[in-house]
């Protein structure tokens, strides 16, 4: 689907993806075209050719979710799921090459996210040194993809922001900029993954215009009450249903609000780490303390979601979004959408009104951030970030 008009030299590039739920692969297959007469990042069009989607088995999700809590992830773990992941992000890639039409070697390259398995924003003291450090590791080996697929692949983008002095994070305002900024409204891009991230645009931005930023829990909290109400049966609240039942305990939403994160000025990210399966077992706890019923509960962690990005655009938002725009899987979820519309002060809508499916985003802007990458481009946002400078992200690995 095209996002703007063609312009010159087309180039195909597929985009992977695996997020914070924990809950497959995306791939997306685009053709990108650039403007050489005009500035990065706006003179990049993209347009999705082809959009595929590989749910993990249930037991690589598990050994996943085991790798993202360092009481259960071990290091031979890491190394062994690294190369198979890479293997599964491959067939992801080709899938999706598949669909569009396109053979390998008509791509220009694989831009990979990855799977996040941890994430430590905040510096950390380094034993034996006067050192303080940042850091992030995502797995699925970009040397695998490229040897896999005959594509020449980029992956690990977030280390060279983290190099720079940023967090590594958020990377989405780079694609926001180039493809989904307006010239007359001030626009919320949010993401709902297992983590929220928003990128906030003024009318007409340029690159130190964007602020964007992790708002804090967005499908994690709820899936994982989920899985805990349910011994695992389910994993997540298919369509809202289960929330729409219940009703909202604002006492619960209002203590687990209550936490330093959700005040902290951005730059800021966060991740499984602090919003993981142990906050929401606190959060189940503290619900049935409250005698609130398991449909109570499930309703009260979707409010919590809603009510921390409303919050997050009360603190933060200047100007205040003219419309809120929703991707990721939160998108799918009517009742958190409802929710969410009832906390703000503007329209709340889907992605697929400005042109492009809510699923296929993250994917789409990987396979940018690939092309910019291959350019020599920088394509982080200090200013969301918190980098010295702009930098061009991404390692290389050749087929």
């Amino acid at each position: 689907m095209r996002l703007r008009d063609e312009i010159s030299e087309a180039r195909y590039a597929v985009g992977l993806m695996s997020g914070t739920s924990l809950d497959g692969i995306d791939a997306a297959c685009c053709r990108i075209r650039r403007d050489p007469a005009s500035d990065p990042p706006t003179n990049y069009e993209v347009t999705v050719e082809s959009f595929h989607t590989e749910a993990y088995p249930a037991d690589l999700r598990a050994e996943l979710l085991a790798l993202c809590d360092d009481e259960t992830g071990t290091v031979d773990a890491v190394c062994r799921t690294n190369v198979a992941l890479g293997e599964l992000f491959a067939d992801a890639a080709l899938a999706a090459c598949e669909e569009a039409d396109v053979s390998p070697e008509e791509v220009a390259v694989v831009g990979s996210h990855g799977q996040t398995v941890w994430h430590a924003p905040d510096p950390e003291a380094v034993p034996g040194t006067d050192r303080h450090t940042r850091s992030t590791l995502q797995i699925g080996d970009g040397s695998v993809i490229a040897h896999r697929t005959g594509v020449p692949t980029v992956s690990d983008f977030r280390l060279g922001d983290i190099a720079a002095g940023g967090h590594g994070a958020p990377l989405t305002p780079f694609f926001d900029l180039a493809c989904l900024s307006a010239d007359d409204e001030a626009r919320a891009l949010q993401n709902i993954g297992g983590i929220g991230n928003c990128t906030l645009l003024p009318p007409s931005p340029d690159r130190d215009d964007a602020l964007a930023f992790d708002t804090g829990p967005g499908n994690m909290v709820i899936d994982a009450v989920v899985e805990t109400l349910t011994d695992g049966e389910a994993t997540y609240d298919e369509d809202g249903e289960w929330a729409a039942e219940g009703g909202v305990d604002e006492k619960v939403v209002a203590e687990f609000l209550d936490d330093s994160y959700f005040e902290r000025a951005p730059p800021k990210t966060t991740g499984r780490e602090r919003f993981g399966h142990h906050y929401a077992r606190e959060f189940v706890a503290a619900a049935r303390d409250r005698d609130c019923g398991d449909a109570d509960i499930v309703a009260s962690a979707t409010a919590l979601t809603a009510q921390s990005i409303a919050d997050a655009y009360d603190r933060f938002a200047d100007p205040y979004p003219d419309r809120i725009v929703v991707s990721g899987g939160g998108a799918n979820n009517p009742t958190l959408l409802s929710m969410l519309a009832e906390r703000t002060r503007s329209p709340v809508e889907r992605l697929e009104s400005l042109g492009l499916d809510s699923d296929a985003k993250e994917a789409a802007l990987f396979a940018l951030l690939g092309i910019t990458s291959l350019d020599g481009v920088a394509n982080n946002v200090p200013r969301a970030t918190g980098a010295e400078r702009p930098v061009a992200l991404g390692k290389l690995s050749r087929p």
